[in-house]
């Protein structure tokens, strides 16, 4: 941890001191993406480079970015993070001061997202995060103000915690909740905090706020624990390659109370790693495949024919990244950093396959709403929209 923290600090400093390099002179507009490519959640990366690739293509199908009289192609330039904090932050300082790219889409969970989007902000590049909730993503870290060139796709954590915290109470009726979550990670640690925040102020009781570290396996004593406690219902904020052990794990221990999770849940991935043990449960997540505008039915089938799968959350948000960022090039009317930076940070209002959004000046956070799916026979189906 010790180490990735200074090789941040180092490649911070390196990117003041060459933020103010042009772009690579290019009859292309050059995006950067950072996937987890390979690592601990590798279907989220996959899901992220599939999108990008897709909306990069219809961009250039159709002639490319409209800038000054002249129509320009987009070239994709992908940076596998491996899953590691330190590699998002050089991978974001190698697309920023070697590739000369003019934004970068991703990393896309918060624990690799906020070093890279430190890089970001210190080499004055727009950073779109398509997936990363966790408030501190988008906040400078020294002053928690905004930072001005990070900005990102989706709701963050203290309106999702709120609302599963209130659908557990207010929809499924259930006053007592334990909580198992990764406490080394800022998503999993930060949502789990706004849950148990909101539901106590709401009339809910934490019977148990049990925690363990990333790429632990065995869950047996925090399960033993929360068994003992007795809740009505467990809250596993946790992502889609834990989630199944952890359910697994509990049922062999007699736990038969239901599960409800985050947006985490929300690959194809856990259906195939989870099977029945999931049966039923809800989470919340940032759009519904099957309860879809045509605009999102047309993406949806588009990227069902390429690559065989229903696009999860992180696909249709990093599509909607590149959305974003096509119309804020577009309004910039140049390839330029800054340009597109203020572009994007007053685009009034965007339609995606996610839903509407928008941001206000001197926040990266849009305004958006969420929805709640249930796993029913096999599939993630609609079951509730959540409004801020």
């Amino acid at each position: 941890m010790k180490h990735t923290f200074i090789l941040i600090a180092l490649l911070v400093i390196c990117s003041l001191c060459v933020f103010g390099c042009a772009q690579k002179d290019s009859d292309a507009v050059r995006i950067g993406v950072i996937a987890e490519l390979t690592g601990d959640i590798p279907a989220v990366g996959a899901s992220c480079k599939n999108a990008a690739e897709l909306a990069v293509r219809e961009i250039n199908d159709n002639g490319g970015i409209l800038l000054g009289g002249k129509k320009y192609p987009v070239e994709l330039i992908i940076e596998d993070n491996a899953g590691k904090a330190d590699q998002s932050a050089s991978s974001a300082q190698k697309l920023i001061t070697q590739q000369k790219v003019t934004a970068i889409v991703g990393p896309n969970a918060s624990r690799y997202a906020l070093p890279a989007a430190e890089i970001a902000e210190s080499g004055k590049t727009v950073l779109i995060t398509p997936w990363s909730t966790a408030p501190k993503a988008t906040l400078n870290s020294k002053s928690n103000a905004s930072k001005k060139y990070v900005f990102r796709a989706c709701f963050i954590d203290p309106f999702q915690g709120g609302v599963i915290a209130k659908f557990t109470l207010d929809d499924l009726k259930l006053k007592k909740t334990a909580v198992l979550y990764d406490v080394a990670s800022e998503y999993n640690k930060g949502i789990a905090e706004i849950f148990k925040e909101v539901y106590e102020k709401n009339g809910g009781t934490i019977v148990a706020f049990e925690t363990y570290t990333t790429n632990d396996k065995d869950f047996s004593s925090q399960l033993t624990k929360i068994k003992k406690a007795n809740p009505d219902i467990i809250f596993l904020p946790n992502y889609y390659s834990e989630v199944p052990l952890q359910i697994q794990q509990a049922k062999r221990l007699g736990i038969s109370v239901p599960f409800i999770g985050s947006d985490s849940w929300g690959s194809e991935e856990l259906l195939k790693l989870c099977g029945k043990d999931c049966e039923g449960y809800y989470f919340s997540t940032h759009y519904a495949a099957d309860s879809a505008s045509d605009e999102t039915k047309k993406f949806i089938a588009t990227y069902k024919a390429k690559y065989g799968t229903t696009p999860d959350d992180v696909a249709a948000l990093t599509y909607d990244s590149f959305g974003l960022l096509a119309q804020a090039i577009k309004t910039a009317g140049k390839n330029d950093r800054q340009a597109v930076r203020d572009a994007l940070a007053k685009i009034p209002l965007y339609n995606g396959v996610t839903g509407n959004m928008q941001f206000k000046e001197g926040s990266g956070d849009p305004i958006k709403s969420a929805v709640i799916l249930q796993i029913k026979d096999g599939k993630f189906t609609w079951f509730a929209n959540a409004k801020p």
